[in-house]
Protein backbone atom coordinates (compact mmCIF):
# COMPACT_ATOMS: atom_id res chain seq x y z
CA UNK A 1 0.00 0.00 0.00
CA UNK A 2 0.95 3.62 -0.62
CA UNK A 3 1.06 4.97 3.16
CA UNK A 4 3.23 7.06 5.77
CA UNK A 5 5.59 9.85 4.89
CA UNK A 6 5.40 10.40 0.66
CA UNK A 7 7.76 13.74 -0.73
CA UNK A 8 6.80 15.82 -3.17
CA UNK A 9 10.19 15.81 -4.81
CA UNK A 10 11.23 19.32 -5.70
CA UNK A 11 13.08 19.60 -9.00
CA UNK A 12 16.90 20.89 -8.21
CA UNK A 13 18.15 23.23 -11.23
CA UNK A 14 21.62 24.64 -12.13
CA UNK A 15 22.38 28.16 -11.90
CA UNK A 16 21.69 28.59 -15.39
CA UNK A 17 18.40 26.79 -15.14
CA UNK A 18 18.73 23.69 -16.64
CA UNK A 19 17.89 20.29 -14.43
CA UNK A 20 20.45 19.14 -12.23
CA UNK A 21 20.69 15.57 -12.62
CA UNK A 22 22.87 14.79 -10.10
CA UNK A 23 21.64 16.99 -7.79
CA UNK A 24 18.10 14.89 -8.16
CA UNK A 25 19.28 11.80 -8.09
CA UNK A 26 21.57 12.22 -5.06
CA UNK A 27 18.65 14.23 -3.59
CA UNK A 28 16.03 11.18 -4.03
CA UNK A 29 19.05 9.05 -2.29
CA UNK A 30 19.43 11.16 0.83
CA UNK A 31 15.01 10.74 0.77
CA UNK A 32 15.79 7.08 0.96
CA UNK A 33 18.00 7.09 3.60
CA UNK A 34 15.98 9.37 5.59
CA UNK A 35 13.14 7.18 5.96
CA UNK A 36 10.96 8.24 3.34
CA UNK A 37 8.43 5.86 2.17
CA UNK A 38 7.98 6.86 -0.93
CA UNK A 39 8.57 9.51 -3.82
CA UNK A 40 6.82 12.12 -5.92
CA UNK A 41 8.33 13.50 -8.95
CA UNK A 42 6.98 16.10 -10.78
CA UNK A 43 4.62 17.21 -9.42
CA UNK A 44 3.78 21.05 -8.66
CA UNK A 45 6.04 20.83 -6.18
CA UNK A 46 8.71 19.70 -8.72
CA UNK A 47 7.55 22.47 -11.18
CA UNK A 48 6.22 20.23 -13.64
CA UNK A 49 4.39 23.19 -15.19
CA UNK A 50 7.63 24.87 -16.42
CA UNK A 51 9.28 21.34 -17.93
CA UNK A 52 8.86 20.74 -21.02
CA UNK A 53 7.70 16.70 -22.11
CA UNK A 54 10.93 15.73 -22.73
CA UNK A 55 12.12 17.31 -19.18
CA UNK A 56 9.37 15.71 -17.62
CA UNK A 57 9.64 12.24 -18.22
CA UNK A 58 13.90 12.67 -17.52
CA UNK A 59 12.80 13.40 -14.41
CA UNK A 60 10.86 10.60 -13.98
CA UNK A 61 13.19 8.40 -15.08
CA UNK A 62 16.02 9.85 -12.98
CA UNK A 63 14.10 9.13 -10.17
CA UNK A 64 13.03 5.89 -10.70
CA UNK A 65 16.73 4.43 -11.40
CA UNK A 66 17.67 5.27 -7.52
CA UNK A 67 14.01 4.64 -6.04
CA UNK A 68 12.92 1.58 -7.67
CA UNK A 69 12.49 -1.12 -5.31
CA UNK A 70 13.53 0.72 -2.15
CA UNK A 71 10.68 2.84 -2.02
CA UNK A 72 7.63 3.34 -4.14
CA UNK A 73 7.42 6.00 -6.98
CA UNK A 74 4.23 7.79 -7.74
CA UNK A 75 4.71 9.56 -10.80
CA UNK A 76 2.77 13.07 -11.37
CA UNK A 77 1.86 12.65 -14.81
CA UNK A 78 -1.37 14.83 -14.80
CA UNK A 79 -2.42 17.92 -17.17
CA UNK A 80 -5.48 19.14 -18.26
CA UNK A 81 -5.47 17.96 -21.39
CA UNK A 82 -6.14 13.99 -21.34
CA UNK A 83 -4.60 13.26 -24.85
CA UNK A 84 -1.49 14.32 -22.70
CA UNK A 85 -2.07 13.07 -19.32
CA UNK A 86 -2.50 9.40 -21.20
CA UNK A 87 1.23 10.56 -22.88
CA UNK A 88 2.67 11.18 -19.94
CA UNK A 89 1.41 8.17 -17.80
CA UNK A 90 2.36 5.34 -20.10
CA UNK A 91 5.51 7.18 -20.19
CA UNK A 92 5.93 6.44 -16.07
CA UNK A 93 4.33 3.23 -16.95
CA UNK A 94 6.98 2.68 -19.07
CA UNK A 95 9.62 3.80 -17.25
CA UNK A 96 8.38 1.39 -14.43
CA UNK A 97 6.68 4.14 -11.91
CA UNK A 98 4.71 2.22 -9.39
CA UNK A 99 2.00 4.72 -9.46
CA UNK A 100 0.64 7.69 -11.35
CA UNK A 101 -0.47 10.74 -9.68
CA UNK A 102 -3.55 12.86 -12.13
CA UNK A 103 -4.53 15.84 -11.01
CA UNK A 104 -7.94 17.50 -11.82
CA UNK A 105 -7.75 19.62 -15.37
CA UNK A 106 -7.06 22.55 -14.31
CA UNK A 107 -8.15 25.73 -15.63
CA UNK A 108 -10.34 24.64 -18.09
CA UNK A 109 -13.23 23.28 -15.47
CA UNK A 110 -14.65 20.01 -16.62
CA UNK A 111 -17.79 19.04 -14.88
CA UNK A 112 -17.98 15.99 -12.61
CA UNK A 113 -18.91 14.12 -15.38
CA UNK A 114 -16.10 15.44 -17.64
CA UNK A 115 -13.79 14.40 -14.56
CA UNK A 116 -14.90 10.74 -14.72
CA UNK A 117 -14.63 10.32 -18.57
CA UNK A 118 -11.16 12.04 -18.29
CA UNK A 119 -9.76 9.76 -15.52
CA UNK A 120 -11.71 6.77 -16.91
CA UNK A 121 -9.98 7.50 -20.28
CA UNK A 122 -6.34 7.49 -18.75
CA UNK A 123 -7.23 4.41 -16.64
CA UNK A 124 -8.61 2.41 -19.75
CA UNK A 125 -5.59 3.96 -21.88
CA UNK A 126 -2.76 2.05 -19.16
CA UNK A 127 -2.15 -0.38 -17.00
CA UNK A 128 -0.50 1.02 -13.57
CA UNK A 129 -2.30 2.06 -10.88
CA UNK A 130 -3.94 5.46 -10.40
CA UNK A 131 -4.25 7.89 -7.47
CA UNK A 132 -6.19 10.87 -8.28
CA UNK A 133 -5.38 14.85 -7.30
CA UNK A 134 -8.30 16.37 -5.75
CA UNK A 135 -6.93 20.54 -4.90
CA UNK A 136 -9.47 23.06 -5.60
CA UNK A 137 -7.09 26.03 -4.50
CA UNK A 138 -4.75 25.43 -7.64
CA UNK A 139 -7.88 23.59 -9.85
CA UNK A 140 -10.43 25.35 -9.10
CA UNK A 141 -13.12 22.69 -9.67
CA UNK A 142 -13.48 20.65 -6.47
CA UNK A 143 -14.01 16.34 -7.71
CA UNK A 144 -17.18 15.65 -5.34
CA UNK A 145 -16.83 12.03 -3.15
CA UNK A 146 -19.79 10.57 -5.59
CA UNK A 147 -17.58 11.26 -8.63
CA UNK A 148 -14.68 10.18 -6.77
CA UNK A 149 -16.66 6.45 -5.80
CA UNK A 150 -17.62 6.20 -8.98
CA UNK A 151 -13.25 5.93 -10.16
CA UNK A 152 -13.27 3.93 -7.21
CA UNK A 153 -14.81 1.11 -8.96
CA UNK A 154 -12.68 1.20 -11.65
CA UNK A 155 -9.96 -1.73 -10.83
CA UNK A 156 -6.75 0.38 -11.21
CA UNK A 157 -7.92 3.90 -9.65
CA UNK A 158 -6.46 3.40 -5.82
CA UNK A 159 -6.51 6.38 -3.79
CA UNK A 160 -6.33 9.85 -3.41
CA UNK A 161 -4.39 12.84 -2.53
CA UNK A 162 -6.51 15.16 -1.06
CA UNK A 163 -5.69 18.93 -0.94
CA UNK A 164 -9.10 20.15 0.01
CA UNK A 165 -8.14 21.39 3.47
CA UNK A 166 -11.21 19.61 4.56
CA UNK A 167 -11.11 17.46 7.65
CA UNK A 168 -14.45 15.92 7.11
CA UNK A 169 -13.58 14.81 3.80
CA UNK A 170 -11.63 11.39 4.40
CA UNK A 171 -14.09 10.42 6.70
CA UNK A 172 -16.82 11.26 4.55
CA UNK A 173 -14.70 9.20 1.51
CA UNK A 174 -13.99 6.48 3.87
CA UNK A 175 -17.75 5.74 4.68
CA UNK A 176 -18.65 6.32 0.83
CA UNK A 177 -15.90 4.16 -0.44
CA UNK A 178 -14.30 1.89 1.89
CA UNK A 179 -10.90 1.36 4.12
CA UNK A 180 -8.57 0.03 1.44
CA UNK A 181 -9.25 3.60 -1.12
CA UNK A 182 -5.85 5.47 0.06
CA UNK A 183 -6.59 8.65 1.05
CA UNK A 184 -3.36 10.72 0.99
CA UNK A 185 -3.50 14.24 2.73
CA UNK A 186 -1.91 17.21 0.34
CA UNK A 187 -1.95 19.70 3.58
CA UNK A 188 1.46 19.12 5.98
CA UNK A 189 -0.23 21.05 8.90
CA UNK A 190 -3.09 18.71 9.07
CA UNK A 191 -1.29 15.09 8.62
CA UNK A 192 -2.41 14.09 12.36
CA UNK A 193 -6.38 14.64 12.00
CA UNK A 194 -5.89 13.70 8.26
CA UNK A 195 -4.81 10.29 9.80
CA UNK A 196 -7.48 10.23 12.47
CA UNK A 197 -10.34 10.88 10.22
CA UNK A 198 -9.15 7.97 8.08
CA UNK A 199 -5.92 8.61 6.47
CA UNK A 200 -3.12 6.61 5.01
CA UNK A 201 -0.50 9.02 4.67
CA UNK A 202 0.67 12.33 3.66
CA UNK A 203 2.07 13.76 -0.03
CA UNK A 204 4.84 16.29 1.83
CA UNK A 205 6.06 19.58 0.88
CA UNK A 206 7.85 20.01 4.07
CA UNK A 207 9.50 16.02 4.08
CA UNK A 208 11.67 17.62 1.41
CA UNK A 209 13.72 19.39 4.15
CA UNK A 210 12.42 17.49 7.29
CA UNK A 211 11.98 13.85 5.82
CA UNK A 212 13.47 11.94 9.12
CA UNK A 213 10.97 13.67 11.33
CA UNK A 214 8.19 13.32 8.68
CA UNK A 215 8.98 9.63 8.33
CA UNK A 216 9.02 9.35 12.26
CA UNK A 217 6.00 11.15 12.53
CA UNK A 218 3.66 8.75 9.98
CA UNK A 219 5.80 5.10 11.97
CA UNK A 220 5.06 6.80 15.05
CA UNK A 221 0.79 7.37 14.26
CA UNK A 222 0.85 3.83 13.13
CA UNK A 223 2.63 2.46 16.27
CA UNK A 224 0.12 4.31 18.55
CA UNK A 225 2.86 6.40 20.34
CA UNK A 226 0.63 9.58 19.59
CA UNK A 227 2.35 11.47 22.55
CA UNK A 228 5.38 10.91 19.69
CA UNK A 229 3.34 11.76 16.85
CA UNK A 230 2.31 15.02 18.71
CA UNK A 231 5.76 16.30 19.68
CA UNK A 232 6.60 16.06 16.22
CA UNK A 233 3.41 17.76 14.64
CA UNK A 234 3.70 20.42 17.33
CA UNK A 235 7.57 20.53 16.15
CA UNK A 236 6.92 21.27 12.21
CA UNK A 237 4.02 23.60 12.60
CA UNK A 238 5.81 26.53 12.18
CA UNK A 239 8.04 25.07 9.39
CA UNK A 240 5.01 23.90 6.95
CA UNK A 241 3.58 27.81 7.34
CA UNK A 242 7.04 28.43 6.25
CA UNK A 243 7.15 26.13 3.31
CA UNK A 244 3.78 28.50 2.20
CA UNK A 245 4.64 31.53 3.18
CA UNK A 246 4.92 32.29 -0.55
CA UNK A 247 4.22 30.35 -3.11
CA UNK A 248 5.64 26.88 -3.25
CA UNK A 249 8.21 25.82 -3.65
CA UNK A 250 9.94 29.37 -3.85
CA UNK A 251 10.59 28.19 0.31
CA UNK A 252 11.04 25.08 0.30
CA UNK A 253 14.14 25.33 -2.24
CA UNK A 254 15.26 28.00 -0.53
CA UNK A 255 15.62 25.52 2.55
CA UNK A 256 17.04 22.71 0.88
CA UNK A 257 19.57 25.26 -0.41
CA UNK A 258 20.15 26.13 3.31
CA UNK A 259 21.03 22.07 3.80
CA UNK A 260 23.14 22.11 0.89
CA UNK A 261 20.73 20.00 -1.87
CA UNK A 262 20.58 22.47 -4.20
CA UNK A 263 20.60 26.15 -5.21
CA UNK A 264 17.26 28.10 -4.51
CA UNK A 265 16.54 28.55 -8.36
CA UNK A 266 12.62 28.36 -9.94
CA UNK A 267 11.99 28.65 -13.26
CA UNK A 268 9.42 31.72 -14.39
CA UNK A 269 6.65 32.91 -13.86
CA UNK A 270 8.02 31.55 -10.03
CA UNK A 271 10.89 33.82 -8.20
CA UNK A 272 13.29 32.94 -5.66
CA UNK A 273 11.66 33.48 -1.83
CA UNK A 274 11.97 36.96 -1.32
CA UNK A 275 13.80 38.01 1.67
CA UNK A 276 11.35 38.00 4.18
CA UNK A 277 10.50 34.78 3.19
CA UNK A 278 14.27 33.59 3.49
CA UNK A 279 14.07 35.03 7.39
CA UNK A 280 10.82 32.93 8.24
CA UNK A 281 12.09 29.95 6.49
CA UNK A 282 15.47 30.08 8.59
CA UNK A 283 14.15 30.99 11.69
CA UNK A 284 11.39 27.90 11.98
CA UNK A 285 13.99 25.48 10.27
CA UNK A 286 16.04 26.72 13.65
CA UNK A 287 13.30 26.27 15.57
CA UNK A 288 12.74 22.86 14.72
CA UNK A 289 16.33 21.76 14.92
CA UNK A 290 16.86 21.33 11.32
CA UNK A 291 19.89 23.75 11.11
Amino acid sequence: MLQGSITALITPFTADGAIDAKAFQDFVAWQIAEGTDGVVPVGTTGESPTLSHDEHKRVVELCIEVAKGKVPVIAGSGANSTHETIDLTRHAQEAGADAALLVVPYYNKPTQEGLYQHFKAVHDATDIPLVLYNIPGRSVVDMSVETMKRLADLPRIVGVKDATADLARPLRTRVVIGTEFIQLSGEDATVTAFLAQGGHGCISVTSNIAPRLCGDLHDAWAAGDYAKAFEIRDRLMAVHDAMFCETSPAPVKYAASLLGKCTDYVRLPMLPATEGARAKVREAMEQAGLL
